[in-house]
Order: C-alpha cells, then structure tokens, then sequence
C-alpha cells in the first residue's frame, strides 16, 4: 500500500498576513516560512548559508536593525529578544521558490506553489490598485475643469445681473407717438 500524503490547509488569508513590505518589495520572513516548510528557522538558515550562491540579494537580503524595529513595532517580530542576537533574513518571491528547491521536502515545495500565487495574486491587486487611482486622478481633474466652467457661468450670470441693476439701465426712453404742441389741446 502506498503512503498516502497528508494535505496541508493553510487559508490564503494566513499566509498573504505573513507577507510584508520592506525595501519596495514583497517579502517573508525566515520564521515564517520555516513554521510554514515545517523546520526550524535555525536550520532553514543554516540550508540558505550552505547555498548562498543560490540567493542573490533581490531573492534575499538581512534586515538591518532600524528593520527589525519597524517589525517588532508591527508585531511582525514579537521581540528583539525572540530573535536571539540573530537579525532576519527576509524572502522575496523569488527566494521562496528558490528555497523551496534548497529544502527540497514535498512539504516545502507544496507551500512554495501555494505561496508564489499569492504572491502573483498580490502583485494583481497592486496592478488594480494602481489603476484605480490613475482613474480616480482623471476623475478629479475633470471635476477641476467642470468646476472652472461653473465658476465662469456664474461670473457671467453676475455681469447679467449687474447690468440689469445699474442705473444707466433704469432710464427708459419712452416709445409711441408723440404729439406735437399745437395738438396737445
């Protein structure tokens, strides 16, 4: 009888939680993706230092300590001290698929598909994002422009009525016949 494969179910929601920006990119933590390959963060960054030539730094870079600040403020991190002295590395899209190929498990390599389509599905919602608000700016300046268009017909409308108001406009020249003296009688 064969093995048969026990399937893991993490919601998308989860993991797209574990996904941050930092340095204007989308990236995971190595804990994050250690809990989630199923293996210890020391040893998944023990595989990465063993195959360092595997990961470029636009697959992978160590946070700075200003970083680890922002995320322990995020409570991305819990704390300073739960990292141990060690600063984290943090994973691109790309490090994550490459990583999945250093740890080399069905576990790792399940989670790193499932993982670089949320990836894909975030990069798709910033695409949408974006063109949203290029949408919205039209918008505005169009409303600007409609705007300037009301302004001036109601600057006309006042001319109009000013014109109407002065007293130059109130003197009106009589019309009709008019009699002349002899016929007045």
């Amino acid at each position: 009888m064969a093995k048969q494969q026990k399937e893991i179910i993490v919601p998308d929601g989860i993991l797209a939680e574990r996904i941050y920006r930092l340095r204007d990119e989308n990236v995971m933590l190595d804990r994050d993706l250690a809990d989630l390959y199923g293996v210890k963060a020391i040893r998944l960054r023990e595989q990465v230092r063993r195959n360092i030539e595997k990961f470029p730094s636009h697959f992978m870079f160590q946070l700075n300590d200003a970083e680890v600040d922002i995320m322990v403020s995020q409570n991305a991190i819990p704390s300073r001290q739960y990292l141990g002295g060690a600063l984290p590395y943090a994973f691109t899209e790309h490090g994550v698929l490459m990583l999945s190929n250093v740890l080399k498990s069905n576990l790792a390599i399940k989670m790193s598909i499932k993982l670089i389509e949320i990836f894909v599905q975030l990069r798709k919602s910033l695409n949408t994002y974006t063109e949203l608000s290029l949408e919205i700016e039209r918008i505005k300046k169009k409303l600007n422009n409609q705007d300037k268009n009301i302004e001036l017909v109601f600057q006309y409308l006042d001319e109009l009525v000013e014109k109407k108001e002065s007293p130059a406009s109130t003197e009106r020249k009589q019309i009709g016949y008019v009699l002349g003296k002899e016929n007045q009688n």
